[in-house]
């Protein structure tokens, strides 16, 4: 776990008065925003992204393309309250225009793991070096399976023998690419890096998983969604191909026009202040389909105490006052581990979360991380081989440190509906994927948020 620095200014986590009601429109999918973008961009014709997420790590992604030469025109937002869309803003729609891929340019990653590790297979195509550098934790997150897989291709990469950022890829125009075999267990990332890019490679590419259970399953399914639907042609081990296994098909993209679905993991702490208050919230827009890893919460929350109904108008989550602990194999939606341990810690019985040693290489070391803040407001959290055990306790106030993950901030902000003097450091850092958080969750509390103490 990295360290945090000294705590910029705390945020006071706002305690709820009482049952919160509430409609709240949740930003575009990071996910799916950085994947259109890199599509796009490696697209035969201009297409369109409406309602993208604009946040550090997308706006990262738009920046690392234009530094390669793809054209991104970005449309204001509507002020017109009636064409509002699910980005919150409304009307908002990046224009992609893709150009020929060069340098010397270098690539700011931050810490976003979708940009350090989709943006270098896009490089190795472009005419001439690219850099890839970023924020002191980014250098600290697996890249190896990427590195490896590209030189294995036919990419050249200066790396100094780290495995990891900061990086130079020598881009020859062109990427002969053909069979790899990966160790993915660390990050589906990896396999997603490889097949967003294949298309363009000279033999396509095929793609063999050969360590433990993947991670994230689901956004490996969601990579190759993307891909058909630009038209691609990707075998899968869910469409009769071998397991572990993933081929793509050289040949032109499709320019689309992709709307974007709201981030579905974002709105896992909207969801959780139903639960912690027994009170109800509305998400618009919710997808009757999708293959992102958050709407496994509709499952999840309903297990530990609440219920879901999904209609036209998007998901209505209702908490029955009660919640209960939850024993849950995490493995394929690791990204939800912080708010379910966060809503775990207020349960009535214990809590064991498993599958997710992987989030010891996120953003910080999600479970070290999870473990000492939630402790140290008075909780009973244990560190396992693969996850987290948890035995809920009386809680008091205190500073929750963030370690600049934004997942950790909104955990924070979660408990802090029943804890009063929660202190949020950094909560700044939710701007990573979810831009104007403390807005948002001011305005879903509304009323239901307890009168500030005087000092």
């Amino acid at each position: 776990m990295t360290e945090s620095p000294v705590h910029p200014a705390l945020w006071p986590a706002p305690v709820a008065a009482g049952a919160v009601d509430a409609t709240v429109t949740v930003p575009g999918s990071k996910s799916v925003t950085n994947r259109g973008l890199v599509l796009a961009a490696l697209s035969s014709e201009p297409g369109w992204l409406r309602r993208p997420l604009r946040s550090r790590d997308t706006l990262l992604m738009a920046e690392a393309l234009r530094t390669m030469g793809v054209g991104i025109e970005e449309t204001a937002p509507s002020s017109d309250a009636a064409t509002a869309g699910a980005d919150g803003g409304g009307g908002e729609a990046w224009r992609v225009i893709p150009a020929g891929l060069h340098g010397p340019a270098t690539v700011d990653v931050g810490n976003a793991g979708t940009v350090m590790r989709f943006l270098p297979p896009v490089a190795a195509l472009a005419d001439g070096p690219i850099r890839f550098d970023g924020d002191p934790r980014s250098y600290e997150r697996p890249l190896d399976g990427v590195i490896n897989a590209l030189r294995s291709l036919g990419a050249r990469i200066d790396d100094d023998g780290r495995g990891a950022l900061p990086m130079t890829v020598h881009g020859g125009g062109a990427l002969d690419g053909g069979a790899v075999r990966i160790d993915a267990s660390s990050s589906s990332q990896f396999v997603s890096a490889l097949l967003l890019s294949a298309p363009r490679f000279n033999q396509g590419v095929e793609v063999r998983h050969v360590g433990s259970a993947l991670p994230s399953m689901p956004h490996i399914r969601m990579t190759v969604d993307m891909l058909r639907s630009v038209g691609a042609q990707v075998d899968t081990p869910e469409s009769g191909g071998e397991p572990n296994v993933w081929r793509v098909t050289p040949g032109a993209l499709l320019g689309r026009d992709l709307i974007v679905e709201p981030d579905l993991s974002n709105a896992q702490p909207f969801l959780a202040a139903a639960l912690v208050t027994g009170g109800r919230v509305t998400i618009p827009d919710w997808p009757e389909r999708t293959t992102q890893p958050g709407d496994a919460l509709r499952e999840i929350f309903t297990a530990m105490g609440g219920s879901c109904e999904l209609t036209e108008q998007g998901l209505t989550f209702t908490g029955s006052g009660r919640i209960h602990g939850i024993d849950v194999d995490l493995s394929e939606v690791g990204e939800l581990t912080p708010g379910i341990a966060a809503v775990a810690a207020l349960a009535d019985s214990p809590s064991t979360l498993r599958g997710v040693a992987h989030l010891r290489l996120h953003e910080t070391d999600r479970l070290a991380a999870l473990t000492k803040e939630i402790n140290e407001l008075g909780g009973d959290v244990t560190e396992t081989e693969d996850g987290l055990h948890i035995r809920p306790r009386p809680l008091h106030g205190g500073i929750f440190h963030t370690y600049e993950d934004h997942r950790l901030a909104t955990a924070a902000a979660i408990i802090g509906l029943a804890v009063p003097g929660v202190q949020v450091e950094n909560v700044a850092t939710t701007a990573k994927t979810l831009p104007d958080f403390p807005a948002l969750w001011t305005g879903m509390l509304g009323e239901a948020t307890a009168p500030a103490r005087r000092g």
